[in-house]
């Protein structure tokens, strides 16, 4: 039974936002930053964590300024710009199957290492966790807050215990054990290429209206969210390439937290990775799915998608919805590179914080330097990512370029063709 009606406690509101950034990100993007950055991983994800924080003041500041849930598409919607909410929304739901594919990649990967899978095993895990979600949510028992807190409660502690752990072992020779050292604008450059595992704070936003006293509550329980998560992932980057070294968990960067775990605690601590690893991306799954399928309804009402996307079930759940952007998920998972998900996922958040720092910029009247700060750093980060993409991966660069041109495009004139068709049908 889904307890999506029931309200959220600071606690509950701490513990999603949390989780919804580490449920996924940590898992999936170690092994990718430390490649790129090598000893400077740690700094990726202080440079990232200042966007992510900045991001977080202002989807809490356009929230309570409306006194409503939403995220980048409610706040366009808001200051009456439908062009660009639109085209917003439209990327924001290709980001999150985006990152719904990648956590159903780590879960993939993660499970069938613990059980010597190969290809085939993970594959099957990956296409499996995405439609056994989806049925999950077409029953109606999307969101189940009580879980997905215990879950992350857990899932913290243990990625907490094994970081300080790590730290303990100090050796700083094995932040380039096997590589060649990076230069410090590495940091920024890796960076970059992780910041989705920063974005899932802002599902909190769409729960607005279900959060005890928001306007006391929110900013500060989010912003506390935030930053325990920056900390935790530097202290994570640092303690768990003292213990696994660079080398090998770029080598196993699918998997690099287990490769970790093992070597700290042998196979009990690779089997409460995998049990941690499993239940956390499985859980992230689950309520990016459930959030990105609500989203989805929404933006069809609005009139900014077909018509065919409203429509629901008798368990008032966006059945069509959820089936079309699971299925492309785990299609993504099973077909998709690690580091092409996660760039892509990346570009697209970064360009909504982007827009969500400056909306709140303009409608802000003090603290204007935290959503500048978040522009300016958004922006440069942008444009490093674009850059790394077309230079390294230079057929997925022209992939994207195309999809943007179509949604900016080809939208307008979907969107004429199918209210023409209803018309027609009447």
């Amino acid at each position: 039974m889904s307890d999506a009606g029931s309200k959220l406690s600071p606690i509950s509101v701490w513990a999603l936002a949390a989780g919804g950034m580490v449920g996924g990100g940590i898992y999936t993007v170690l092994g990718v930053v430390i490649a790129v950055s090598a000893q400077w991983a740690w700094l990726a994800f202080a440079f990232t964590g200042v966007i992510a924080l900045c991001s977080a003041y202002s989807y809490v500041f356009l929230c309570n300024t409306y006194d409503e849930g939403g995220g980048a598409f409610d706040f366009l919607e808001e200051v009456d710009d439908d062009w660009l909410g639109g085209s917003l929304g439209w990327m924001l739901i290709l980001g999150y199957v985006l990152t719904i594919s990648v956590y159903a990649y780590a879960f993939g990967h993660y499970v069938a290492f613990a059980f010597h899978g190969g290809g085939l095993v993970i594959r099957g895990l990956a296409a499996g966790i995405v439609a056994a979600l989806i049925g999950l949510n077409l029953a109606g028992a999307g969101k189940l807050t009580k879980v997905e807190v215990g879950i992350v409660s857990v899932n913290l502690l243990i990625l907490l215990g094994l970081g300080v752990y790590g730290l303990t072992q100090w050796d700083t020779t094995q932040l380039t054990a096997g590589v060649e050292p990076r230069p410090a604008w590495s940091g920024f450059i890796g960076g970059a290429a992780i910041f989705m595992a920063y974005e899932g704070f802002q599902l909190l936003s769409y729960e607005y209206d279900r959060i005890k006293d928001p306007h006391k509550n929110f900013m500060p329980t989010l912003m506390s969210a935030v930053v325990f998560v920056v900390l935790l992932y530097i202290v994570v980057a640092l303690g768990a390439t003292f213990v696994g070294s660079a080398a090998t968990l770029i080598d196993f960067k699918e998997i690099a937290l287990s490769i970790t775990a093992r070597e700290a605690f042998g196979e009990t601590g690779l089997i409460i990775m995998t049990l941690a690893a499993g239940f956390a991306t499985a859980a992230a799954i689950n309520s990016t799915l459930f959030s990105t399928a609500n989203l989805t309804k929404k933006i069809a009402k609005k009139g900014e998608l077909p018509g065919w996307f409203d429509h629901t079930n008798g368990n008032d759940v966006p059945d069509r919805s959820i089936i079309l952007l699971g299925s492309l998920a785990g299609i993504l998972a099973v077909t998709g590179s690690l580091s092409a998900l996660v760039e892509a996922a990346s570009l697209v958040f970064l360009a909504t914080f982007g827009i969500v720092n400056w909306l709140c910029y303009q409608r802000a009247d003090h603290r204007r330097w935290i959503p500048a700060t978040g522009i300016g750093f958004a922006a440069l980060t942008a444009v490093a990512l674009l850059l790394r993409v077309a230079i390294s991966k230079p057929v997925a660069f022209g992939g994207l370029i195309l999809i943007v041109l179509l949604v900016v495009l080809g939208r307008p004139l979907l969107l004429r063709k199918t209210k023409t068709d209803g018309d027609d049908d009447q």
